[in-house]
């Protein structure tokens, strides 16, 4: 690995070459199953022929140009996006990452209601932008210049907290639709049915951030909608480009916009929407929201099988896998020895799977057995 790149990560030592579906190879030919997706990004699988025959025909006319000119496959983006997440009327601002589509929310709610407060939660993770880090529960990643004294963090599910904490001078309450590197924390109904209530009360934006729950993860196109409310705000990313950077809010009608409040130099370019277009055409024709759902109950009810397992959390192919200790030796036995990529979490005991949501039975089967395997032979 060269030396003139900046030491920030700890790296396996795996040069992955090849994708396809559910499965990467390295740079030796030898075949892994993929149930991380590099962060939950990998919505439709690895180098799907419609997501590359899209990309490629894309960049054969033309790769950018700036937001000063009319990109009509932005409309088609967020007309499409619209109809299949059910966000009637909304409004769709395109930018190039999770954490920029969180830190134009928090903006956006700001320019709204003239207000400074943020709310946010314990165990969030929101980004590592100013304003985004600002409301991640980690100090280690928030410099001196990211303190804000505006921002306020409560108790994860706390609803005696939000009733003391939400009033005339909140700007905006943020919470992910499920806590995900956080550990896979589900937010309860009645939870984000206070945070929806005590905004409208107080004229506060109400931003679910579904960077990584949303896009089908969980069994429904975004996690808040199996608890019946509707956001103000839903940043989205990650599985949103399949691997190609792109992110964006969702703006609900009653927030209005204005030439110059928000802006972007990539956000919404062509290969960017091309992708876009691309992952909603293969979610609708492969019904991968509902595939989502029976593949996470699917392996859901194996796992319970495990008597290693402390707790399952999550939905759909988001879930959280709790042991008794450390699950840092599963995961380098599950990576070494059965060639199986999974996820950590900041609670160190939790293993997260966040496969492509077209895995089928037969490799949740493998990766249920190769569990059952590793965990037999630490207890």
């Amino acid at each position: 690995m060269s030396n003139n790149l900046f030491d920030v990560y700890p790296l396996f030592p795996i040069e992955i070459v090849k994708g396809k579906g559910c499965k990467v190879w390295d740079k030796n030919g030898q075949e892994y199953l993929d149930l991380y997706g590099g962060h939950a990004v990998i919505s439709i699988g690895h180098s799907h022929p419609t997501y590359v025959e899209k990309l490629s025909s894309q960049l054969q006319k033309i790769g950018f140009y700036s937001n000063a000119v009319i990109i009509s496959q932005q409309e088609e983006l967020a007309k499409k996006l619209v109809a299949m997440s059910g966000c009637k009327d909304y409004n769709l601002f395109l930018c190039n990452s999770g954490a920029e589509a969180n830190e134009n929310a928090l903006k956006l709610a700001s320019f709204h209601t003239g207000r400074k407060k943020i709310i946010c939660f314990t165990n969030a993770f929101h980004g590592r932008t100013s304003l985004a880090v600002a409301t991640t529960d980690n100090p280690g990643i928030i410099a001196p210049v990211n303190e804000n004294e505006h921002i306020q963090f409560l108790p994860f599910n706390d609803v005696q907290a939000l009733e003391k904490a939400i009033d005339k001078d909140t700007a905006a309450v943020i919470v992910e639709g499920i806590q995900g590197i956080g550990g896979v924390y589900e937010p309860g109904v009645e939870f984000l049915t206070a945070i929806e209530n005590l905004c409208k009360e107080n004229g506060a934006v109400f931003i679910a951030d579904e960077i990584q729950s949303g896009y089908g993860r969980s069994g429904k196109f975004f996690a808040f909608q199996h608890k019946g409310v509707q956001p103000d705000i839903i940043p989205i990313a990650k599985g949103m480009g399949n691997g190609f950077p792109i992110g964006g809010i969702l703006i609900a009608p009653h927030i209005k916009a204005k030439h110059g409040m928000l802006g972007t130099t990539f956000g919404g370019n062509y290969l960017a929407c091309a992708a876009g277009l691309a992952v909603l055409e293969v979610m609708e024709k492969e019904n991968l929201v509902q595939h989502t759902s029976e593949m996470g109950e699917y392996v859901l009810e194996k796992l319970k099988a495990i008597p290693q397992i402390k707790e399952l959390r999550g939905r759909g192919l988001m879930i959280g896998i709790e042991l008794e200790e450390s699950c840092a030796p599963v995961r380098k036995r599950l990576l070494e020895d059965f060639k199986i990529f999974t996820g950590s979490a900041s609670n160190k005991n939790t293993l997260r799977i966040l496969p492509p949501l077209n895995v089928g039975k037969e490799a949740l089967d493998y990766f249920v057995d190769c569990l059952q395997d590793c965990l037999q032979k630490s207890s």
